[in-house]
């Protein structure tokens, strides 16, 4: 019995028919067995359509997009985007000088000059980098530096930096890094540079970001339905499952050549292993690098966090030490105190052995006087 898809693209294989390759093949069963029973399943749903189809497979993305091959779907997908009409002229390679070796989490990366000279860069990230707009404003900025370099030796004297066009970063990410989830109802984001005056200056460079992952939530949630061309790119770049497939070419029957070309792809079952074991090597050396970046982020906060605890410690330990020597201060002036108190009472003391002495002799001499007063009388 066909599947949904099967309908709509009869060169899809059945499950028995892949697997009779695969075991004709020694080669090919070593690698099948290799993988896990998820990988398995996963491969062959995959060329079955009972997944769908996954266009965010490297090697699908790269030749159903591929701007050499078919620059009408790029000029589309752009024109989109930038929300007006645009035409590639010219695929540009990508500069070995770009900053670092970033490839592990980069499902595909293309440069193109459009017709008015402006350069676009359209980046699909599996997962998405930590730093986005860092990170896109140092290739922004290399691409910047790239297209003055070549129209002014193009131009020579007669270059001005008028001549010099915009530069489109535009990024989408299949999994989308948190920041962005912090508008869970918005998957488009637009930047550029603006003036706190407003006044109108070309800066040249732009942005667009788009959360892939937020997109799909947002169709799901609204039953898959397609509602404009833009929708329909962004469904057929994320969305895996028949149901979405048969949306997308019903509402627009022309992306079904697009389809039927990935189907024609997995006809060649032994290239599509190749591809997909490629796949799988990249997921696993993403994942690590991806822990290694995220147990790096986590010990430099736990080291940010240790030294802030050292500085506070410091200081604490300043503050007794400081409040320990005005102790030591104070009990030295308590002491003092204490002396000159008891010197006091000694003093106190013996003054009033002397009064009491005085006192004894007056009363003495007054006994006396009363003694002689009354030999007095008697005379």
């Amino acid at each position: 019995m066909k599947n949904k898809l099967q309908m709509h693209f009869p060169m899809i294989r059945t499950r028995g028919e892949i697997m009779a390759i695969i075991e004709d093949s020694e080669r090919l069963k070593r690698m099948f067995y290799h993988w896990t029973e998820e990988q398995r399943q996963e491969f062959l749903d995959f060329c079955t359509g009972v997944r769908g189809v996954k266009t965010m497979y490297d090697f699908i993305s790269k030749e159903v997009l591929n701007p050499e091959y078919n620059p009408e779907r790029v000029d589309e997908l752009l024109s989109l985007l930038l929300k007006q009409k645009v035409r590639v002229v010219e695929v540009l390679p990508n500069d070995s000088t770009r900053i670092a070796d970033e490839m592990s989490l980069v499902i595909m990366d293309i440069v193109v000059q459009l017709k008015d000279g402006s350069i676009a860069n359209l980046e699909i990230q599996k997962i998405g980098y930590k730093f986005p707009g860092e990170r896109s404003a140092c290739y922004s900025a290399d691409l910047l530096l790239r297209q003055y370099k070549r129209v002014r030796s193009k131009r020579k004297k007669k270059f001005v930096y008028k001549d010099i066009k915009q530069v489109f970063t535009i990024v989408l990410f299949e999994q989308s890094p948190s920041a962005f989830h912090q508008f869970p109802d918005t998957y488009l984001h637009y930047f550029e540079q603006r003036s706190n005056t407003g006044i109108e200056i070309e800066l040249l460079q732009k942005y667009i970001f788009i959360s892939l992952d937020i997109f799909r939530r947002i169709q799901q949630n609204k039953n898959n339905r397609i509602e404009n061309r833009l929708e329909a790119w962004l469904s057929f770049l994320c969305m895996d499952g028949p149901d979405a497939v048969i949306s997308i070419i019903e509402k627009y029957p022309d992306f079904k050549a697009m389809y039927g070309q990935i189907y024609d792809i997995c006809q060649n079952v032994e290239g599509v292993m190749d591809m997909f074991s490629k796949e799988l090597r990249e997921l696993d050396r993403n994942t690590v690098q991806l822990m290694i970046d995220e147990m790096q982020e986590e010990l430099n906060q736990k080291k940010q966090e240790v030294e802030e605890k050292r500085k506070e410690l410091t200081q604490a330990n300043q503050e007794l030490e400081q409040t320990t020597q005005e102790l030591t201060q104070a009990n030295q002036e308590l002491t003092q105190a204490n002396q000159e108190l008891e010197q006091t009472t000694q003093e106190l003391t013996q003054a009033n052995q002397e009064l009491t002495q005085t006192k004894q002799g007056y009363q003495d001499a007054l006994a006396r006087i009363a003694e002689l007063e009354n030999k007095l009388k008697s005379v």
